[in-house]
């Protein structure tokens, strides 16, 4: 389903324009800010990409983590202006779009096996989140 060129204008003044280029599998660390009062802090979350859905300004991902015997797992939106960074800590390489399989695994059964890229590390690509400019003939 197409959507309206209107809509798209007037989200994309909203939309966060470097993204770092993270796929499900991949463990990323996410720094949110959080307001107690007057005082804003910023938290760390690490996990595990298990999903990502949608386009746009409504687009989400989904982290998943196990730390002391309990899992939590957190959906936040991509464009939201909590999230204050976005690191990508390990790229992960699945033959999966979605990994809820991993919830409730332990030990080697949760593990995701790590994707190595030429180099060394993995060049940090930045996606701009602008519709691309039209290509004149």
């Amino acid at each position: 389903m197409s959507r309206s060129p209107i809509l798209e204008e007037v989200e994309s003044s909203y939309l966060k324009k470097e993204i770092p280029l993270f796929n499900v599998g991949d463990t990323v660390r996410i720094q949110t800010r959080i307001i107690e009062g007057d005082k804003e802090r910023l938290q760390a979350f690490l996990g595990i990409v298990i999903a990502r859905k949608g386009q746009g300004l409504s687009e989400t991902f989904t982290l998943y983590r196990t730390a002391y015997g309990s899992s939590m797992e957190r959906v936040f939106l991509l464009h939201s202006p909590r999230i204050s960074n976005i690191e990508v800590v390990r790229p992960g390489k699945v033959r999966r779009a979605k990994l809820y399989y991993l919830r409730g695994k332990q030990g080697k059964g949760s593990k995701v096996r790590e994707q190595f890229v030429a180099g060394g590390k993995q060049q940090a690509a930045v996606v701009s989140a602008a519709p691309a400019a039209d290509v004149g003939v």
